[in-house]
């Protein structure tokens, strides 16, 4: 039997005028609708808040952060009881919690010892315990998960050779994945002691893995490549499903949307070159 080529973008939106370096897919409520895009490209040190109710398109509060970087910020929805952020601090190698709602500091996560800036971070609220955790990678490589109630780190990681560029996790299997400048992938897991466990690594073609993103349906994970390319693999067992070629620069970001409130599940990109591509892949349940 042949192998299917892989899929051509559905459009691409090029109304970008710098490099696109980070999306997010935001639903409608209503079932069945389609999804809009929001796209970042600025380092200016704020973080907007932007009204766009009724046709409205204003900034209505803006949060300044503490030092400018490749790390972006986090945000874990507790409900109607708390929307905290996760952002870099006013040191290089602080990350801030703040409470959204009323911009105070919750508190600072300071490694004890020195790993350099926080790369990448991601707020997550799990199910065996009511207060959030805090994974981080860090300029040296390292993996560490903090406890915010506590303010200290539970347990650390030496994961990669080179600074840690992406991650993200799925908190239903308390497993990981991350990313640096070279060709390896990094599995991870959390064991029932709150300590990160090394699970598997993998290489790739080429070096340098932007970003990674699982998907909502926890079925397949997109990987945003140096070299211009999107790479699909199984989540499940880490398979390779296919490699998108459309780009001209390096992928700086991939995202998913939210497939129960869309019609279709949907996948962009955003790159270097100023473009996002917008593809639709893997949708069968």
């Amino acid at each position: 039997m042949m192998t299917l080529p892989p899929p051509e973008p559905l459009f691409v939106l090029r109304g970008a005028a710098s490099p696109v370096n980070t999306l997010k897919f935001h639903c409608k409520t209503s079932c069945g609708a389609e999804p809009f895009l929001f796209s970042g490209q600025g380092r200016d040190l704020r973080l907007c808040l932007w009204d766009l109710a009724e046709g409205r398109c204003a900034v209505t509060d803006t949060i300044e952060a503490g030092n400018v970087g490749f790390c972006q910020c986090s945000l874990l929805d507790r409900g109607s009881s708390q929307k905290l952020l996760a952002v870099p601090g006013s040191c290089s190698d602080e990350v801030q919690i703040l409470d959204l709602a009323t911009r105070m500091k919750v508190c600072t996560l300071k490694p004890s010892l020195k790993m350099g800036m926080p790369m990448c971070i991601r707020l997550w609220q799990p199910d065996f315990g009511p207060d959030p955790l805090l994974l981080a990678g860090y300029e040296n490589g390292s993996l560490t998960l903090w406890s915010l109630s506590e303010r200290r780190q539970l347990c650390s990681l030496s994961c990669h050779n080179e600074p840690v560029l992406s991650l993200d996790f799925d908190s239903e299997k308390l497993q990981g994945v991350s990313g640096a400048p070279d060709k390896t992938i990094k599995i991870w897991k959390l064991d029932g002691q709150n300590c990160l466990k090394l699970k598997r690594s993998f290489d790739v073609v080429n070096p340098g893995i932007s970003h990674l993103c699982i998907r909502e349906d926890k079925k397949i994970l997109a990987a945003a490549g140096w070299d211009h390319r999107i790479r699909i693999f199984g989540w499940k067992k880490m398979s390779p499903l296919a490699v998108l070629r459309f780009h001209t620069e390096s992928v700086h970001c991939v995202t998913f949307s939210d497939h129960e409130m869309s019609s279709d599940r949907l996948m962009a990109a955003g790159s270097k070159d100023q473009r996002i591509s917008v593809w639709s892949i893997y949708n069968q349940k």
